[in-house]
């Protein structure tokens, strides 16, 4: 969501005192961004969001700027490969000051607090205010937007809720996991945002309570219930020269310092069959790589610049056409360049991956071969932890990635091929029992 926002201005004044908010969220990179907010000016404000230290913040000031709410978590909050649920349950009635604001991460209280201004009993909060513009995915309508996902976002307008009411502990994983019809009563301004309609701020509460969308918001199969992977930017590799990780952490372009580097996602695999898609959005030849690595191996490389496919256990294609692995490069013949798509298909179990180009299969592959492996570009050795990896050395590699998600950076794919048993939305046929890189995929 970064640079984009949803807004809504609300038309009557409902519970000032006593509301809930929940979301569930994922983040792209280690830097503040705000969740939700009201804003007049610095001095008649309410919102929150992650800090620039990466704490939870919660602040709310009116009239002459006078602080009525503030709280800012001593916890840190830097996981980008994960959804993590957000309550906040304000009800000023309670007598007891503690009571008055709650505020939960994956259903577990925060109670540890580098700052803690708690309202007067009985105050008015700002929000359900008629009239006041409320946004999701910055602080003030203007900056510090949100970069990552958002899911099921939820207000209460007349009811403090238990995080219990959204969310519960699944049995076998010991996750919190989404309750997917909670039994709420939404009140006035409530309202509920699944984001599964292609109007992204269209309310399912029965309210009609919509919001509107302001920059490129784009719908996605990632959520809680099934979390799909992106480049991991917490690696060295993509954080310096020559890597930038942009859109949701899907597309990686070059910046013309003319090194090499490399970075893995963050989901990986040990077995199993896996299936993606790469639209190369621009090349210079054969100065990129994308494929496969183990993430063990790939770690123990000093952070200096390199090309996954160097190592033994790193295995990749460039736009030449050519495979390589272990710093060596075979040709395949067949080369790959601007707007062609780049199939992948991983077979952990028998140790073999293999290409195609636009629908078809590079060397007349088959990834349903099994232990044959028909076409497969590489005998893989098995045993290890695998992810999708990405390389690149200069200023025109740019490539969009897509891991079941349905969109190249912003575009949707134009049609859909044959879905795996899990979902996923690619541009062509996923092989017969290869799934989506995705927790669903890798647990079938």
């Amino acid at each position: 969501m970064a640079a984009t926002k949803l807004s809504r201005t609300s038309s009557s004044t409902g519970n000032r005192k006593t509301w809930t908010w929940s979301a569930w969220v994922k983040r792209f990179a280690i830097d503040k961004g705000g969740l939700f907010a009201t804003y007049t000016d610095t001095n008649n404000r309410l919102d929150f969001g992650i800090d620039a230290n990466q704490r939870f913040f919660f602040k709310e000031k009116e009239g002459s700027g006078s602080t009525l709410i503030d709280f800012t978590s001593n916890r840190l909050f830097r996981d980008i490969a994960s959804w993590f649920h957000i309550v906040v349950a304000i009800d000023t009635t309670q007598a007891t000051e503690s009571d008055r604001c709650k505020f939960y991460v994956n259903g577990e209280q925060i109670t540890s607090w580098l700052d803690s201004t708690y309202p007067d009993q009985n105050r008015d909060t700002l929000m359900n205010v008629s009239g006041r513009t409320y946004t999701l995915g910055t602080t003030d309508g203007s900056s510090n937007y949100w970069n990552g996902l958002m899911s099921s976002v939820i207000l209460i307008d007349g009811t403090a809720y238990a995080p219990t009411t959204f969310g519960s502990v699944n049995s076998t994983s010991g996750e919190w996991t989404p309750n997917s019809s909670p039994s709420v009563t939404y009140g006035t301004n409530g309202y509920k945002l699944t984001f599964e309609d292609a109007v992204l701020g269209d309310d399912t509460s029965g309210n009609t309570n919509d919001f509107t969308m302001s920059g490129s918001g784009t719908p996605t199969l990632d959520c809680p219930s099934n979390n799909f992977p992106t480049f991991n930017n917490l690696i060295r590799q993509a954080s310096t020269n020559n890597l930038n990780l942009m859109q949701g952490n899907l597309y990686s372009a070059g910046n013309g310092a003319n090194n090499w580097r490399s970075s893995f996602m963050t989901l990986a695999a040990k077995t199993g069959k896996y299936y993606c898609e790469m639209k190369c959005i621009g090349t210079d030849g054969s100065s990129q790589n994308y494929g496969v690595s183990d993430v063990d191996q790939f770690n123990t490389r000093p952070n200096d610049s390199f090309d996954f496919a160097s190592q033994s256990r790193g295995y990749g294609l460039n736009p030449n056409g050519n495979k390589v692995n272990n710093g060596g490069a075979v040709s395949v013949g067949t080369t790959y360049t601007t707007n062609d798509i780049v199939g992948m298909a991983l077979d952990l179990d028998n140790g073999k991956i293999y290409y195609s180009k636009n629908g078809t299969w590079y060397l007349s592959g088959d990834p349903t071969s099994g232990s044959t492996g028909t076409g497969s570009f590489f005998d893989i050795t098995t045993g290890y932890i695998y992810s999708p990896t990405v390389a690149i050395y200069g200023a025109a590699d740019n490539m969009a990635f897509n891991f079941g998600n349905g969109y190249f950076r912003t575009t949707a794919v134009t049609s859909a091929g044959t879905p795996g048993s899990t979902p996923g939305t690619f541009e062509y046929d996923v092989p017969t029992g290869y799934q989506p890189w995705s927790t669903k995929g890798i647990n079938v």
